[in-house]
């Protein structure tokens, strides 16, 4: 082998990857996708739930806003829209009392639940059936409730 050829060969190994150092980066690559994803995907249904409770407070004090001038809360057939539009009858409604020209979903676009009276002693029940949509479960299925 000439001066020149060997020189050649070492410039083509030193320009680009071998493949075992190709093998060892998708390696690691593939560790950290698997320990980063989980972690990520935890904190995006916390944060659902999270913003879930902060819509909920803000009904709750809108809805106490509707009571301070009307005298009661809204009945089961008004339910939450009598937040934003002013149901037949009431002379005393100076709404709307939410900011939005509509009651906001909850963040699995889902219709938060209204009901009065409400089933745990209290004037009503207002919550957020979680990601599932069903009454009950755990972790992010748990039902979220105003407090």
């Amino acid at each position: 082998m000439t001066l020149h050829s060997e020189r050649t060969d070492r410039r083509r190994r030193a320009a680009g990857f071998t493949l075992i150092e190709l093998l060892v980066v998708l390696v690691i690559l593939g560790l950290l996708v698997g320990i980063v994803v989980p972690r990520a995907i935890g904190y995006l249904s916390k944060a659902k739930s999270d913003v879930a409770k902060i819509q909920l407070e803000n009904l709750a004090t809108s809805l106490d806003l509707f009571r301070l001038d009307v005298g009661r809360y809204p009945n089961q057939d008004e339910g939450l829209q009598a937040l934003v539009a002013r149901p037949s009858g009431i002379v005393t409604w100076r709404g709307p009392y939410l900011k939005a020209s509509s009651v906001p979903l909850d963040p699995w676009e889902r219709a938060y639940v209204y009901e009065i009276p409400g089933k745990r002693g209290g004037p009503y029940e207002l919550l957020s059936f979680g990601a599932d949509g069903t009454r009950g479960g755990e972790g992010e299925n748990a039902d979220i409730t105003a407090k």
